[in-house]
């Protein structure tokens, strides 16, 4: 499968963990042109298809829009992509459990295995640091830089009142960070209302952070969900061709 394809999969992983919905975007850098990367248009998650990926410069400039609508937080891409060169995907998520933890001075801490890699660091991204009056949303390169500055060589990092984002040097490390970082969050508060004031909560040690985060590719969850994901569609295909009496529509 193409790069392109593997995008548009990563869109509906998400979307069925629960991580993005109706928003949220992810991306990839391209293959051919490392100064570019790969975005969907303007479209829930779900309904996103090969036909809905635009191509950006790094200056979040799209290069074959044609019609499509771009995002307006694609800022978020490009100015990461600038200031990260290793990193090949990029997640932006208004992931549910993660958020209470960016308006709180709760840390967020590694609670499981899976999740080693906020052992590494997330910091919390505050806007107003940056501008204020906003309406919290990263839509011009300025903001998308100081994200990418608080963001620095960390996973992933909050966004105040908003969301998060995460990067990985590939699709798969990129998707499984954004997915085992809302299993954390979730499961970090459980281990802390079980714990009650004053409670300890046993988190993950520097020394187990070191040696499990460098190695978790998510390659084996990647496949799992990849699969998943291509049965679905494949049965969405059926049902179209059943429904008009006609050869099923090329994803891609």
């Amino acid at each position: 499968m193409s790069l392109i394809q593997d995008l548009v999969i990563a869109y509906r992983v998400l979307a069925e963990h629960g991580v993005i919905d109706a928003y949220g975007h992810v991306s990839v850098r391209s293959d051919r042109d490392p100064s570019r990367y790969l975005l969907a248009r303007h479209i829930a998650p779900e309904f996103v298809r090969e036909s809905d990926i635009i191509e950006y410069d790094l200056d979040s400039n799209p290069l074959d829009a044609g019609d499509r609508l771009s995002v307006r937080e694609r800022y978020i891409h490009g100015e990461i992509y600038k200031s990260r060169p290793e990193v090949m995907c990029v997640v932006h998520n208004h992931s549910p459990s993660v958020i209470p933890f960016s308006t709180t001075r709760e840390p967020m801490r590694p609670i499981f295995h899976m999740s080693a890699f906020v052992g590494q660091g997330v910091p919390n991204f505050e806007i107003r640091d940056a501008q204020t009056g906003t309406d919290l949303l990263v839509k011009t390169p300025y903001l998308g830089a100081a994200l990418a500055k608080t963001l620095g060589g960390h996973p992933a990092a909050l966004m105040r009142g908003h969301g998060c984002v995460t990067v990985g040097e590939t699709i798969a490390r990129a998707v499984g960070r954004s997915i085992y970082l809302e299993s954390n969050a979730r499961m970090q508060l459980q281990a802390m209302l079980i714990a009650g004031p004053g409670g300890k909560v046993d988190f993950m040690h520097d020394d187990e952070v070191a040696a499990s985060a460098p190695r978790q590719e998510y390659d084996r969850g990647w496949h799992l969900w990849r699969t998943r994901v291509l049965a679905r569609m494949a049965q969405e295909d059926n049902a179209l061709l059943d429904e008009a009496g006609g050869p099923p529509p090329q994803h891609f």
